[in-house]
Parts: C-alpha cells; sequence; structure tokens
C-alpha cells in the first residue's frame, strides 16, 4: 500500500509545479483585477454621489431631522440631481 502510495507521488510530482505555478498567478491576478475593479466602481460612485446639489440648495436646512424643506424624502439622495426646485444659495433673486 505505501509502495503504491509512493509511486503515485512520484509519478504526480513533475506536474505539481506547473500546476502550483499557474494556480498562484491565477491567484494573484483574480486579486488585483478585484481590486482595481473595487476601486473603479467606488470612483464612479464617487462621481454620482458628488452630483447631488443639495448642500447648496436655498431648501437644504443641514438638520438631520428635515434636510429640505421643499422635498424631505429625496434629500441627499440620488432622486435630488435633477431636483426641479432647486434655487442657489447665492442666487440674489432669492434674498
Amino acid at each position: 500500500m505505501l509502495q503504491l502510495i509512493s509511486y503515485l507521488i512520484h509519478g504526480i510530482q513533475p506536474f505539481l509545479i506547473p500546476i502550483c505555478f499557474v494556480t498562484a498567478w491565477t491567484v494573484i491576478i483574480l486579486g488585483a483585477w478585484s481590486l482595481w475593479a473595487t476601486a473603479r466602481d467606488s470612483v464612479n460612485r464617487a462621481k454620482q454621489m458628488h452630483q447631488i446639489p443639495c448642500t447648496n440648495c436655498q431648501f437644504f436646512t443641514a438638520d438631520y431631522r428635515l434636510k429640505c424643506t421643499v422635498h424631505p424624502s429625496r434629500a441627499n439622495t440620488e432622486e435630488a440631481i435633477n431636483c426641479t426646485d432647486y434655487h442657489a444659495k447665492t442666487n440674489p433673486m432669492f434674498y
């Protein structure tokens, strides 16, 4: 029985080094690709979130209980990107 296992190990041994080499590089490449995809998705998400104009709006209160007096449920969300009621704080017409 031990001789059979010994012959099996000696028969597989020439193939172990290339298999381990390919496996190790595959794991490294997949890890790097995963990190790249995560970074790319994070940058895209950050760009999208920076399009939300709520903090520069006249109706934004900066209070966690009532963020916006016009659309409190949409304030600081993606729905507020194209808000029709947006009025900039620096607009002199509203002072």
